[in-house]
């Protein structure tokens, strides 16, 4: 039975996340637009990250073909879009979420079976297979993809409470869904279902033994990723206005897997961490400015910078402050051997 946290044991844990809200929060109050577009696509990425962190760090189930989820959940939204006025947000995102999770429970009926590398390369086949009906065929309007001219309008019965065409609104809106993503994820994670999880990730085969049914639990798991990344690829196609099949493609996949390897696996905080300073070297390695004509090469950096962080890190970012803690201290001499108490003297008899 999971013990409950003391004040001091939770604000480790509770202040870097709050700092890390509120830093997100200024960013549209003292930076430009471009800045704010940054911040907007780091905190997509981060509920991507958050969605396939509850996969491979939780369950132990490493999906290759995690964006097919996050794709169909941007393409839902665009498809179900008009282009002469706005859709409804509270038609186009339940669309948006029931379809990532309905496609996610019938590829996990079908790949939860398998395991290790038979699951990688199956559920890859699945999102390869979402790709090309978007590539090839005119449902996704071909590598030309499709153009969103409105975001969703918030109106219900006439008042409309949000307006997601305002730069800012739209800003707070998506990290709110941050912040309730991590938030649900962590009461989820340390619930019995969670424990659970947690029991399947470290001896499946156990837990069985144990009386539980593991597959309907792994299921579960698999769906409700899934639709965290719809969330997250429904938020991407607002931003940008634009969808394409490369956003399913296994490109897409890898780049959220190194972002919750970067931060560090077993650790929601870690998959966020993860996006920022995925991003972050991202947009640096792209820099002209920086590296000039090399910045065409930005992905060979960046490959190398997270092989390096990979072998100096093997537990990622989150796992730093454990090590510094671990670092050994010089030692101490060795106290002297106690001198022992000299035997009494034989007593005498006359």
């Amino acid at each position: 039975m999971r013990k409950n946290l003391t004040l001091s044991q939770m604000l480790p844990v509770v202040l870097p996340v709050l700092a890390g809200i509120a830093l997100f929060a200024l960013v549209p109050l003292v930076g430009s637009s471009f800045y704010v577009d940054l911040a907007v696509k780091i905190m997509v990425l981060g509920i991507f990250a958050l969605s396939l962190e509850l996969l491979v760090g939780q369950v132990g189930l490493v999906c290759l073909g995690h964006a097919a989820f996050f794709g169909l959940g941007a393409y839902v939204v665009a498809l179900m879009s008009p282009q002469s006025e706005a859709a409804s947000l509270w038609l186009v995102l339940p669309a948006s979420l029931l379809a990532a999770g309905a496609y996610a429970a019938i590829v996990g009926a079908l790949t939860l079976r398998t395991r290790g590398i038979y699951f990688i390369m199956a559920t890859l086949a699945f999102a390869q297979m979402a790709y090309y009906v978007f590539h090839d065929t005119p449902v996704g309007k071909g590598s030309d993809g499709i153009y969103l001219y409105f975001k969703p309008s918030t109106a219900i019965f006439g008042w409309q409470p949000l307006d997601l065409e305002h730069r800012e609104t739209f800003y707070y809106v998506v990290l709110a869904c941050l912040v309730a993503s991590f938030a649900a994820l962590s009461l989820l994670l340390r619930s019995r279902f969670g424990r659970a999880l947690a029991g399947i990730r470290v001896n499946e085969q156990r837990m069985r033994a144990a009386g539980f049914a593991t597959y309907p639990y792994k299921l579960a798991a698999f769906v409700i990723a899934a639709m965290v990344a719809g969330l997250a690829g429904f938020l991407y196609a607002l931003k940008d206005g634009f969808v394409n099949p490369e956003i399913l493609s296994w490109h897409q996949s890898g780049a959220v897997l190194m972002m919750i390897i970067l931060g560090g696996l077993g650790h929601l905080r870690g998959a966020v961490l993860g996006a920022v300073v995925f991003t972050l070297l991202q947009e640096l390695y792209q820099s002209q400015a920086v590296f000039g004509s090399f910045a065409k090469h930005w992905q060979l950096m960046l490959g190398l910078t997270i092989i390096v962080a990979v072998a100096a890190l093997p537990r990622g970012l989150m796992g730093l402050r454990e090590r510094l803690r671990r670092t050994p201290a010089a030692p101490r001499p060795a106290a002297p051997a106690p001198v022992p108490a000299p035997a009494p003297a034989p007593e005498v008899h006359a």
